[in-house]
């Protein structure tokens, strides 16, 4: 898993080229909404990149994470089903569901059930390369999806030069993000990370969250500010210093969420004495988004070797799997 996280900015470099030479089809229907299909690590790559176009783009796109599509969707919707493995039992279903009701279903996996039935039915599939945990191939993913909107001009956002620049920053920043995350390691080692973003930055909370989960194999929380102001804020009532929290912040957020944070970390920091900002790098909402997965990949892994556990090893969600396969 280290190794794999180390490859982060080749991967997304190798994916830029996988989804320039994709051979994408046109829509017989002018497109009025996107629905991206996939969980754990493929789904991820939609939650964030939803939020990073959210401000350009020209439909509105929703993500599920189940084996169902909304009532709405028809022949003007373009449903993104991404599944690495392929085999996704959810995401298979949606994509049934998404054919059965006309829409224009566009494929990214790695092969399995989803590569045969796109092949079956002539439909567009990107093919990434296999082999690795899907939770370690976001570059991959996640770079498709912008091709893909791009593609059918739902966005306008200049992707290719800021995911470049993603890659770039991650590699120039390698010694300072392993410092940062081995620092915020050693303070979660033995803790409960509660882990605050703001709004924008959810997909990225949700990362982190998902990546402690499978590589540091620890249980953890995530809520949104300002969402949490509304409920979670009321529950820090009591002393416990068996929780640590880590805040995502964006020196660019806005105004009224960064005061929102501080009178937060006030509230908060009367419970527990483990509270750090971590703030993003880059110039651009892609790179940020960007820094921020990679660090927080690199906590996960370094957490995870602190704890002495096997960072690849997933055999609860196997084991789920093959129960699931005897119904």
């Amino acid at each position: 898993m280290r190794t794999l996280v180390e490859n982060f900015s080749t991967q997304i470099t190798e994916a830029i080229k996988i989804g320039t030479a994709a051979k994408l089809t046109p829509s017989k229907h002018k497109i009025t909404n996107v629905l991206i299909c996939g969980l754990g690590g493929s789904g991820i790559g939609g939650s964030i990149v939803s939020q990073l176009v959210s401000g350009h783009g020209i439909v509105p796109i929703e993500v599920v994470k189940g084996y169902f599509i909304p009532a709405y969707v028809n022949e003007t919707t373009l449903v993104i089903i991404s599944s690495y493995s392929g085999n996704t039992e959810e995401t298979v279903n949606c994509m049934k569901l998404a054919i059965h009701k006309n829409a224009k279903v566009v494929a990214v996996t790695s092969g399995g059930k989803v590569q045969e039935i796109a092949k079956e039915k002539a439909l567009d599939c990107i093919v990434l390369p296999g082999g690795m945990p899907p939770r370690s191939c976001l570059g991959y993913s996640l770079t498709q999806l912008f091709f893909i909107l791009d593609f059918h001009k739902l966005i306008s956002v200049n992707y290719k030069a800021e995911l470049e620049a993603a890659a770039k920053l991650i590699d120039s920043e390698k010694v300072n993000i392993i410092a940062e995350a081995t620092i915020i390691a050693e303070k979660l080692k033995g803790k409960i990370p509660v882990i605050y973003a703001t709004t924008n930055n959810e997909g990225v909370a949700v990362r982190f969250r998902q990546q402690l989960n499978e590589n540091a194999k620890i249980l953890c929380w995530h809520h949104i500010i300002p969402e949490m102001n509304h409920n979670e804020l009321v529950g820090w009532t009591e002393k416990n210093d068996n929780l640590s929290v880590l805040i995502f912040l964006d020196r660019d957020d806005y105004s009224r969420n960064l005061a929102r944070v501080n009178i937060n970390k006030d509230v908060i920091m009367k419970h527990t004495d483990s509270v750090r900002e971590v703030w993003s790098k880059g110039n651009s909402v892609i790179e940020k988004a960007i820094y921020f997965v990679h660090l927080g990949d690199w906590i996960s892994v370094i957490l995870g070797e602190m704890r002495g556990v096997d960072l690849m090893e997933v055999n609860v969600i196997n084991a789920l799997k093959s129960k699931l396969s005897e119904i």
